[in-house]
C-alpha cells in the first residue's frame, strides 16, 4: 500500500450465497478461485484476500492448497504464486470477517458489494478509487454461487455497478469479475 492510499481488502464468499433459483446455501470452494484470486489480489493491491467458509472440510482443503503454496515444494517451484497465496485468510462467517478486518482497520472500513443483477451500482468506480487516494479503507464482498444471499445485500455500505456484458449475457466466474473489477478500482485507469 502506498503512503496516502487507503486499503481495499477483498472476501469471497462461500455462505451466505444464492443458487440459481435465489435459494439461501452454501457453495463449495474450488481451487481455481483461490489461485486466481489471490493472484488478481496481489496485481491490484489488495492488502488481504479472505475466504469465508463454515465448512470444515472446506477450510482443511484450502488450508493444504496454502501451505503447499506457502511452505512446501509449490514456494520454491513458483514464488510468484507463494507471495500472491500469503494475502490468504479463511474466515468462519461474516461476523468473523467483520471482526478480523476491524481489528486491522481500528479507524473504521466501508463494506462494499459486487453483483451481476441489475439494482446494483449505489456507488461507481471513479468515487471509490478517490476516496482509496484520500485514505478511506473498504472491504470488497464477492459472492459465489449465483451470487450474496439478499441477507448480506441489505447490510452492505454501498454496491458497485455491475459488469455489463455483451448484450445482455452476463455470467462470469467470479475470479473473472473480480480482475475486472480489481482493474477498474485499482488499475490505475482515468475514465
Amino acid at each position: 500500500m502506498s503512503e496516502g492510499q487507503g486499503s481495499l481488502d477483498l472476501a469471497l464468499v462461500h455462505y451466505p450465497v444464492r443458487n440459481k433459483n435465489g435459494e439461501k446455501i452454501g457453495s463449495a470452494v474450488t481451487n481455481l478461485d483461490v489461485h486466481d484470486i489471490a493472484r488478481a489480489c496481489r496485481t491490484f493491491g489488495v492488502d488481504c484476500f479472505y475466504l469465508v467458509t463454515p465448512y470444515r472440510d472446506q477450510q482443511q482443503i484450502v488450508g493444504e492448497i496454502l501451505e503447499h503454496w506457502r511452505q512446501g515444494y509449490g514456494a520454491r517451484y513458483n514464488g510468484k504464486r507463494r507471495e500472491a497465496l500469503e494475502l490468504v485468510e479463511i474466515c468462519n462467517d461474516l461476523a468473523g470477517l467483520y471482526w478480523a478486518v476491524g481489528e486491522k482497520r481500528r479507524n473504521g472500513f466501508q463494506v462494499l458489494a459486487t453483483g451481476a443483477g441489475q439494482g446494483c451500482g449505489s456507488v461507481s468506480f471513479r468515487s471509490i478509487r478517490q476516496r482509496l487516494a484520500q485514505g478511506e479503507h473498504f472491504l470488497l464482498l464477492f459472492g459465489t454461487g449465483w451470487g450474496l444471499a439478499d441477507e448480506v445485500m441489505e447490510t452492505v455500505d454501498a454496491r458497485l455497478p455491475a459488469i455489463a456484458g455483451w448484450d445482455g449475457y452476463n455470467h462470469l466466474s467470479v475470479r473473472s469479475a473480480a480482475s475486472i473489477i480489481l482493474d477498474r478500482l485499482r488499475g490505475g485507469r482515468d475514465e
